[in-house]
């Protein structure tokens, strides 16, 4: 298996998990991804069953100036795992204070979707929210999460995070080594083989898009679609 390669679901495929530094472009996106998730995976990732207008709104509030949001695109384009990395004044919350001296800390929150479970595509988001900490000067990488979200509860054991649990939920942290120039370059490839793996699925899709409109191409789904609707005008004409 090739590096970074995801383990593939049963009867999917491989594909590279390579996580990028999203952007306004991908908003519409980041709202697909998130709707698609069901009541219990939205209570694990906002700690409540948020309907689809609070969530809509939660993708309409996101700010990619203040905060930084990463994502792993499948072979088909399809946004399957998001990780928030979210900054915050170490003084604005006393949980935050005793765990750094910096003048602030990172919340980290991650959703997968079903189809891309299993792929380590969340510890690979957790890798790259905690890299991207380090070169910012952030020592400090926060989770608050419910205590039975076992994804959550894993990475931060992967992580050797603090946990700290407490009626049903639980806070876990990490205290991170400072920047280094092997850091600062392991990101800046990671974001650079990470938008060249973006260009190419979204090249990939625009041609096909682009055949599927060419005459005497058709899908097979098309094309039972016109048999069926030859047959009922036939049986129409007797």
């Amino acid at each position: 298996m090739a590096p970074g390669a995801s383990k593939p679901a049963s009867g999917g495929s491989y594909f590279p998990v390579t996580v990028k530094a999203l952007s306004e472009s991908d908003r519409r996106r980041l709202l697909r991804h998130f709707l698609a998730l069901g009541p219990d995976d939205r209570l694990l990732r906002f700690g409540s069953q948020l309907p689809d207008e609070l969530v809509t709104r939660y993708v309409q509030g996101l700010d990619f100036n203040r905060d930084v949001i990463f994502g792993v695109y499948d072979l088909a384009f399809r946004l399957v795992g998001v990780g928030h990395l979210a900054f915050a004044p170490s003084d604005s919350n006393p949980v935050y204070g005793h765990a750094t001296t910096k003048e602030k800390v990172a919340e980290f929150g991650v959703s997968v979707s079903a189809s891309a479970r299993g792929r380590g595509i969340g510890t690979r988001l957790f890798e790259r929210a905690s890299m991207h900490c380090r070169n910012e000067d952030v020592d400090t990488l926060y989770m608050h999460c419910l205590s039975s979200n076992g994804t959550m509860m894993h990475i931060a054991r992967k992580a050797g995070m603090e946990i700290h649990r407490s009626y049903g939920e639980a806070d876990a942290y990490l205290t991170l080594p400072p920047a280094s120039p092997g850091s600062m370059l392991q990101e800046a490839v990671d974001e650079q083989l990470a938008m060249f793996d973006y260009t190419v699925k979204s090249n990939t899709r625009a041609a096909f898009r682009w055949l599927k409109k060419l005459p005497g191409l058709r899908t097979k789904e098309e094309s039972k679609e016109e048999s069926k609707d030859g047959s009922k005008d036939g049986s129409d004409q007797r």
